[in-house]
């Protein structure tokens, strides 16, 4: 399932998956999020395609939560369980497709943006992007797949750093701590990306499909440990004051006061 924040070009066994929200920096909002929960079940389905590449139009990857989309959850908190449940989905999906994800992560990678590029197979960083999870910025629980893919791809001694605090990685630290595989100058990214394509798409399909399937155990296991605790904190952190406050100081282009409540 695609629309127009989230567009699908199939060519010659490969899907070219493109968040398509330039105007907003490709931050998600209702129709995207429920696309993303839905996308990689159907592509997975598919013995047509043998490789995906994710990528963002525009200048950034995908900047995490709309702020719209946020007073949204905070006026209609019962909502908030439908995008908990999608976010389930998000995750439990790309890890569960066999098909392997190629993360072309042309911008900037932030919040929920941070989790798909993590949860991509392959991934290839413009040298000028950063990656993060700055939930807590907003007054929000690191819920959407952040909480058990950082400290898993570089470790818990800096990831519980970044958790904690929000910052932001450079492609350059990025890669040396293994979060993402490769960075390049934007205008070799393509060209990057391309050299894996082709060992993908002209590769031993099922033998690469079920290479991932294998490897992606771990990381199945923890997701389902880890999903439903960490959105049902989520939840709850949707309603706390901090988080009100966070939405208020963005629309009013001010620094956020939190008071711990």
């Amino acid at each position: 399932m695609t629309d127009s924040t989230l567009t699908l070009e199939v060519i010659d066994r490969v899907a070219y998956l493109t968040i398509n929200r330039p105007e907003a920096m490709n931050s998600v909002n209702g129709a995207l999020h429920k696309a993303l929960s839905r996308v990689f079940i159907d592509l997975g389905e598919r013995r047509d395609i043998n490789v995906i590449v994710l990528s963002g139009s525009g200048k950034a990857f995908c900047a995490g939560g709309d702020i719209e989309w946020m007073k949204e959850a905070v006026r209609e908190p019962e909502q908030f369980e439908v995008v908990t449940w999608e976010a389930k989905r998000i995750v439990y999906s790309m890890l569960d497709c066999e098909i392997p994800i190629i993360g072309r992560i042309n911008g900037d990678a932030v919040g929920l943006g941070a989790t798909l590029a993590l949860l991509c197979d392959i991934t290839v960083m413009a040298d000028h992007a950063r990656i993060g999870d700055p939930h807590v910025r907003v007054g929000l629980n690191a819920a959407d797949g952040g909480g058990f893919l950082w400290p898993q791809m570089i470790g818990f001694g800096k990831a519980r750093e970044l958790l904690l605090t929000g910052d932001l990685l450079g492609a350059a630290e990025a890669k040396q701590l293994g979060a993402i595989g490769n960075v390049v100058p934007a205008a070799e990214l393509d060209a990057k990306v391309d050299s894996f394509v082709q060992k993908l798409r002209h590769g031993a399909g099922k033998a690469i499909r079920w290479t991932k399937a294998g490897y992606t155990i771990p990381l199945r296991q923890l997701a389902h440990g880890h999903m439903d605790a960490g959105t049902a904190y989520e939840c709850l952190t949707n309603m706390t004051k901090d988080h009100h406050e966070a939405i208020d100081a963005f629309a009013t282009k001010r620094k956020a006061v939190f008071t711990g409540h």
